[in-house]
C-alpha cells in the first residue's frame, strides 16, 4: 500500500498535470478571456445549442432517383445484348410511362434475349427490381418494381449522407449532426456557421461529373427530329446554346480518386486537376486514344463547363478541368469532387439560424449548475471524511480538468446535454471515493490496523468501481454507435468522464494517501 515506485508518480502527477493544462484554453474561451496565441490552443467546439449555428433541411427528388434507373438499365441491356454471341440486335428503345421497352429485329431471339437481360432485372439487393413482360412476340417491356425502387431511393439517401459528411467536413467545421428525416429529407445542423449560403451552394450542388464525346455536326434540330439517335443536347454552362453529346457512355465522377485546384501552366487561370482510379484511367486512355482529334464535353450537373479537342491521348490518369473559374469557385469544385456526386438533387426545403445569445445563456446557467452542485459535493466530501475528503475533492477537481482538456485534445463537441454530462461525470467520481471510504470505515470498525484497512477499503472498492463503470461504458458506447448530434455529445462526455473519474478516484487518491500514511504513521483515521 506505502509502496509508490518514483516513476510511478511522476507517471501519474504528469497525466493529472497535461490534463489539466489542456483544459486551459477552453477554460479562457469559455469565459471570454483571452489565450496567448504562441501557446499551443486545443479548445472544445460548441454544438449548436451552445454556438448557435445554421440548420438546413434538404429534400430529394424520388423521381429522379426513378430516371436514373432507367437510364442505367436502358444502358446495360444495351451492353448486354451487344456482346451477346451473336449480337441481338433491337430497335429504338423507349423509356416512357416509367417503363423500358424495346423491340428486337429477330423474333427467335426472344429467349436468348431474355437469358441475357436476366441478371439485370434481379439487381443487387434482396428483392426483385424489375418485371419483365414480352408482348406482341418481339416487344419487350421491363417495368421497375416498388420494392426496387425502395431500396433505390434509401441507397440514394444514404449516399447522400456520406457525401454531404464529407463535404461539410471539407468547409472546416467540426462534429455537424448530419441525419435522415423520413424517406427523402435530410437535416444539416452546423454549429458556428452564422451564414448558411455558402453551406447551401456546397450541399444543394450535386457535383456530377461525365465526360461525354461530342458528336460531329449534330444540331439540336436533329436531335429533336430523331435524326441523331442516342444523342441530347447539353446546354453551356456560361453561355447561351450547347452542343449535341452522346447519351449513353463516356466517364463519369465516379471513376475520381482526387481533385485539387492548381493553376494551368500556361495561361496561369484556376484549373481543377483530377486523378482517376486504375479502372477510370484506363477507360479514359481508351477513349481519347480512340476518338483522338475529337471534341469531348465535359459536363457538370447538365452543363458543358470546357468541350475541348482531346489532340493526343491522356494515359497517365490525370487531367484538368478548365473554366471561367476564380480561385474560391475552383477549390469549391474541388471538394465536391472529392467528396463524389450527389445520388440525387437536393433542395432546401427549410433553413433557420440558430443565434449565438441562447447558447451563451445555456453555458452561462450550465456552468453556474455544475459550479453549484461541485461546490456542495466538496463541502459534502469534507465535513464527512476530513482529510479523505479533501483529497476527494481535490481529485474532483482534477477529474473535471482532465475531462475537458481531453475533449479539447480529441477536438470534440460540447453539447447541452454534454454540460450535463459533466455533471453526471461529477457525481459518480464522487460516487467512487464514498464507496472507498465507506469501505475502509468498515475495515476499522473489524478491528483491522490503518494501513490494512486502507489497503482492503482500496482493493474491495475497486470492483464495485469497476464494475459499474463498465456497465456504463457499454451504455455510452451504445449511445455514441446509435444516436446522434446531442445525445453523440453526451456519450462523449460520459465515456471520457468514466476513465477520467476512475484514474482520479483509484491511482490518483491511493498515490497521496500512501504518502501521508508513509510519512505521518497515524494510529487512527478521522473518518
Amino acid at each position: 500500500m506505502l509502496e509508490f515506485p518514483t516513476w510511478k508518480k511522476v507517471m501519474l502527477w504528469g497525466i493529472a498535470i497535461l490534463g489539466v493544462l489542456a483544459a486551459l484554453p477552453s477554460i479562457a474561451s469559455l469565459t471570454n478571456n483571452d489565450w496567448p496565441e504562441q501557446l499551443p490552443n486545443p479548445t472544445v467546439n460548441l454544438g449548436l445549442d451552445l454556438a448557435g449555428g445554421s440548420h438546413i433541411l434538404l429534400e430529394a427528388e424520388a423521381s429522379q432517383v426513378a430516371a436514373k434507373r432507367l437510364e442505367d438499365m436502358e444502358e446495360g441491356v444495351r451492353s448486354a445484348l451487344r456482346r451477346a454471341e451473336p449480337r441481338i440486335r433491337i430497335g429504338d428503345v423507349s423509356t416512357e410511362n416509367g417503363q423500358l421497352s424495346f423491340f428486337l429485329d429477330e423474333a427467335s431471339e426472344v429467349d436468348r434475349a431474355r437469358a441475357e437481360i436476366e441478371g439485370l432485372m434481379n439487381g443487387t439487393g434482396p428483392v426483385r427490381e424489375w418485371d419483365l413482360q414480352v408482348v406482341d412476340g418481339q416487344r419487350f417491356v421491363l417495368t421497375p418494381t416498388q420494392a426496387g425502387l425502395d431500396n433505390a431511393v434509401d441507397g440514394a439517401m444514404e449516399g447522400a449522407l456520406r457525401t454531404i459528411g464529407i463535404r461539410v467536413d471539407e468547409l472546416g467545421t467540426r462534429e455537424p449532426t448530419i441525419l435522415r428525416q423520413g424517406d427523402t429529407r435530410i437535416v444539416v445542423q452546423v454549429p458556428g456557421l452564422q451564414d448558411p449560403e455558402q453551406l447551401k451552394e456546397l450541399l444543394g450542388k450535386t457535383a456530377k461529373l461525365e465526360f461525354k464525346l461530342v458528336e460531329r455536326g449534330a444540331t439540336q434540330e436533329e436531335v429533336d427530329r430523331g435524326f441523331v439517335s442516342g444523342g441530347e443536347v447539353v446546354p453551356y454552362a456560361d453561355g447561351p446554346g450547347g452542343v449535341v453529346v452522346r447519351r449513353l457512355g463516356g466517364i463519369d465522377g465516379d471513376t475520381l480518386t482526387g481533385a485539387v485546384q492548381t493553376f494551368d501552366s500556361q495561361t496561369n487561370e484556376p484549373v481543377v486537376s483530377i486523378t482517376f482510379n486504375p479502372d477510370g484511367g484506363r477507360r479514359f486512355r481508351v477513349m481519347t486514344t480512340r476518338y483522338t482529334g475529337r471534341q469531348f464535353a465535359i459536363i457538370l450537373d447538365g452543363e458543358v463547363i470546357s468541350a475541348p479537342v482531346m489532340q493526343e491521348p491522356i494515359v497517365n490518369g490525370q487531367s484538368q478541368i478548365s473554366g471561367t473559374f476564380t480561385v474560391e469557385s475552383a477549390n469549391e469544385l474541388a471538394i465536391q469532387l472529392r467528396s463524389g456526386a450527389l445520388p440525387v438533387d437536393l433542395s432546401v426545403v427549410e433553413e433557420r439560424t440558430v443565434g449565438p445569445d441562447l447558447g451563451a445563456d445555456s453555458i452561462k446557467q450550465g456552468l453556474l449548475a455544475m459550479g453549484i452542485g461541485t461546490l456542495l459535493v466538496m463541502v459534502l466530501m469534507i465535513v464527512s471524511y476530513g482529510r479523505f475528503g479533501i483529497y476527494a475533492t481535490v481529485a474532483l477537481f482534477i477529474n473535471v480538468m482532465m475531462l475537458l482538456g481531453i475533449m479539447a485534445a480529441l477536438n470534440a463537441t460540447l453539447t447541452l446535454p454534454g454540460i450535463a454530462g459533466f455533471v453526471l461525470t461529477i457525481g459518480a467520481a464522487v460516487d467512487a471515493n464514498v464507496l472507498i471510504n465507506e469501505r475502509i470505515r468498515e475495515e476499522r470498525k473489524r478491528g483491522r490496523r490503518v494501513i490494512a484497512a486502507v489497503e482492503n477499503g482500496y482493493k474491495e472498492a475497486s470492483r464495485a468501481i469497476y464494475d459499474a463503470n463498465v456497465t456504463n461504458f457499454i451504455a455510452g458506447v451504445l449511445l455514441f454507435n446509435f444516436g446522434s448530434g446531442p445525445i453523440k455529445g453526451f456519450a462523449v462526455v460520459l465515456v471520457v468522464g468514466l476513465f477520467t473519474s476512475v484514474f482520479t478516484a483509484l491511482p490518483l487518491t491511493r498515490m497521496w494517501v500512501a504518502g501521508w500514511l508513509r510519512k505521518a504513521r497515524p494510529a487512527d483515521l478521522n473518518l
